[in-house]
């Protein structure tokens, strides 16, 4: 069988390795993989985003009054606070809800028989209103404040930090009703902050 020779009458196998051993092939197959390290690879330069090189709008410097602001928003004071507030305003809600719903408001345990009147059942119902509002906004200042302190000592926003504040403010909640009681709402804030937390993130 007669050996296929290209064009010019040269063995393929003889000019194949002849390529192969010319030192401007492998000079040009290390550019390429050089290339291909500088275009996808690691050695890939990363780009900057800044709004300006991409066309949008510059971002103006901010001043010391915004950055002051900035800085007072993150503490953990202005968290605290404004967990306090919305926890009142969420717990008055509920109290009064809770009240609209029971048919105990407003009677006098002395006289049941008694139809009570207006005055009185929105007198009740603003009472245990105000009752839900002051506990929801003392657990919400506290779980708030607690775990501001302890991402901020960690240094990492996770799952854990909401766990660990909740079971500070459930222990410190149930202390004022014995150790035992401590530790059950230690242990009950802790699983409920990791289901919200689970089902959050």
């Amino acid at each position: 069988m007669a050996t296929p020779v290209n064009s010019g009458n040269v063995p393929v196998s003889d000019t194949q390795s002849s390529t192969l051993a010319d030192p401007r092939y492998e000079g040009s197959t290390f550019q390429y993989s050089m290339l291909l390290e500088h275009l996808i690879g690691e050695k890939r330069p990363i780009k900057d985003l800044n709004p300006t090189v991409m066309g949008g709008l510059p971002n103006p410097m901010k001043t010391d009054d915004q950055k002051m602001i900035e800085r007072g928003m993150e503490s953990c004071a202005f968290k605290a606070v404004l967990a306090c507030v919305g926890g009142f305003v969420l717990g008055g809600a509920f109290g009064v809800f809770t009240a609209g719903i029971d048919t105990n408001v407003g009677f006098d345990p002395k006289d049941p028989m008694r139809t009570p009147t207006a005055r009185e059942v929105l007198k009740d119902m603003g009472q245990r209103g105000m009752s839900y509002a002051k506990n929801f906004a003392v657990i919400g200042a506290m779980f708030s404040c607690t775990e501001c302190i302890i991402e901020s000592h960690r240094g990492k926003s996770d799952w854990k930090n909401a766990v660990y504040s909740g079971c500070v403010t459930g222990g410190a909640i149930g202390l004022r009703a014995g150790a035992k009681a401590g530790v059950l709402g230690c242990g009950g804030f802790a699983a409920f902050s990791a289901a919200i937390e689970y089902y959050l993130r």
